[in-house]
């Protein structure tokens, strides 16, 4: 079943053609094992691990099945469209900004414009309550999910450093760390060193070396706007036609408006809007694998009479305690070009913070990452929080080339303020708009001020002068978290809801903390746990 990357891709696009043509001849008893909703990289994972095990897998995504070759450009502003794009009303002290930087729209979610960063939770991000007295433990351990880290990495090919000096996993990664660094990595590293700060190669989930047909990265530097060579994993690219060769099929362009339950409180499948026209796919097991905001908008819209709070919330706990990472940027001007859009934006980074420390006067921690940024992108980060426009804002852009970055990866801890609910407006297909109120904690405000003070002291030991500070958020997780007492959670710890056993969650809203690492490693884990928990329970009858 092994494929080159260039034909798995047009196989994909041939197969979501022709069924897009088929749509409109579709029975309504047509009816899937599972139906999964979502194509990011939950989604995905999920796909591929129960399709090859023969069972019928349907799949709807909200946005296109994009063909990196032809849809994919090194452009920044028209692959804004690789996020999700629709309206959503924000609030709190601290209003998320929504749409690129923290979702995706289309098949491969948002792998296909995140960084490829791909680190391990530690043992103590299961456990923060116990051992910070902070947050909420997860029902599981690093343990119960390393076996499937490991699978994960292996499968697309992870390239990392022979030692990674942090967390339970030291290495060595499947593939080869990338080289060569980036002249914005040289610096962080060389700033790391003069401070005694440990720094390593960024493990990535980007060939440094061909791999299953795909080609080795060459260090294009648009991984965020879409890579079009396909050294880049995505599930666009892997899981998902692998998934499509075992049968999956995949319907995109499809917004999944109403899950559907029968009177003994089980869902018997989906509702779904495709080109105005409305579709059923009934299912033996539906899997939510959307977005953070996505999931509990869809759980909650899908009241009825049976369970009048939203499907699965029983606990109350749909749509609570959701968590960005905060992702304050610090940029230092160097008298050497440094040149941010040249290599893969992630190349080195530090976990050296990563832990709680009681000197520190906060909980929990962070990671540092050496960042490149695209022009766009600076000019948009830099006007807002130094109140730059017109003649100051070009006179600073002018200087572009000179000027490195460093990221904050910072970990939110959990808050049920923090929450998607409805609005009263409506979108198109008649759904409440998502209302997403968030607020930072005084924990959250300390970690920040901790991480841009770090950043700058490392820009100044690298030789530069920091420059402009700028606040953010990346990634959001929450909203369904897992949990082993059905009152104070959504779900078991391998996704399947506590009030309806045959509806799953799964995807970041698993979340019960943050942690304070890019968070797509671990979301592909819990779903290939999922997978096994799902398949051996079919296969008994249990579900």
């Amino acid at each position: 079943m092994e494929n080159n990357g260039e034909s798995v891709v047009h196989h994909s696009v041939h197969v979501q053609g022709r069924r897009h043509n088929e749509l409109a001849d579709r029975k309504y008893k047509d009816h899937a094992d599972v139906c999964i909703v979502g194509a990011g990289a939950a989604g995905g994972v999920l796909a591929y691990e129960l399709s090859k095990q023969g069972l019928d897998v349907v799949m709807i995504e909200a946005g296109p099945f994009w063909n990196p070759q032809t849809d994919f450009a090194s452009d920044e502003l028209s692959m804004t469209r690789l996020g999700w794009q629709d309206t959503r009303l924000v609030s709190g002290n601290d209003p998320i900004q929504m749409g690129h930087n923290n979702s995706g729209r289309g098949v491969g979610g948002g792998t296909t414009h995140f960084t490829g960063v791909f680190l391990r939770f530690h043992e103590s991000d299961f456990h923060t309550k116990t051992v910070d007295g902070v947050g909420e433990d997860w029902p599981l351990t690093y343990s119960d999910l390393a076996p499937y880290y490991d699978k994960v990495e292996k499968e697309i090919a992870v390239s990392g450093p022979k030692y990674f000096p942090w967390g339970p996993f030291n290495g060595p990664y499947p593939y080869p760390e990338r080289e060569p660094l980036s002249a914005n990595a040289e610096i962080f590293r060389i700033g790391c060193e003069k401070l005694g700060i440990r720094s390593a190669v960024a493990p990535l989930a980007i060939n440094s070396a061909p791999f299953d047909g795909r080609p080795p990265c060459i260090n294009r530097g648009f991984c965020n706007q879409g890579c079009m060579p396909n050294a880049k994993f995505s599930t666009l690219i892997h899981h998902i036609p692998k998934a499509i060769q075992w049968g999956a099929e995949v319907i995109s362009d499809s917004v999944v408006t109403q899950i559907v339950t029968d009177q003994e409180g089980k869902v018997t499948g989906v509702i779904f809007v495709h080109e105005g026209n409305v579709y059923e796919q009934k299912a033996r097991i539906v899997i939510l694998a959307n977005f953070v905001v996505e999931t509990p908008r869809l759980l909650l819209h899908s009241a009825n009479s049976l369970f009048p709070e939203g499907l699965a919330n029983s606990s109350g706990w749909v749509g609570k305690a959701i968590m960005p990472h905060s992702s304050n940027d610090v940029y230092g001007k160097f008298d050497e070009e440094i040149r941010l859009y040249k290599g893969t934006p992630v190349l080195a980074t530090t976990q050296d913070f990563y832990e709680s420390d009681p000197s520190r006067g906060f909980a929990r921690g962070y990671t540092l990452h050496a960042h490149g940024s695209r022009p766009v992108e600076m000019a948009k980060g830099i006007s807002k929080s130094a109140k730059l426009w017109g003649p100051a804002l070009r006179q600073a852009m002018l200087n572009y080339n000179f000027y490195g970055r460093i990221t904050l990866v910072g970990e939110v801890l959990p808050d049920p303020a923090n929450r998607v609910t409805l609005a009263e407006e409506k979108d198109d297909f008649g759904i409440p708009l998502a209302h997403v109120a968030f607020s930072y904690g005084q924990n959250d405000r300390k970690l920040i001020a901790h991480a841009v003070a770090k950043m700058n002291e490392i820009i100044q030991a690298a030789g530069g002068t920091p420059a402009f500070v700028t606040d953010d958020t990346a990634h959001l997780m929450g909203g369904c978290r897992m949990g082993d007492d059905p009152t104070s959670s959504v779900t078991n710890s391998f996704g399947q809801t506590h009030d309806i056993p045959n509806l799953f969650i799964a995807g970041a809203s698993l979340f019960v903390t943050s942690g304070g690492g890019n968070p797509t490693n671990t979301v592909m884990a819990l779903a290939a746990r999922s997978a096994d928990y799902i398949i051996e329970r079919m296969k008994h009858r249990e579900i």
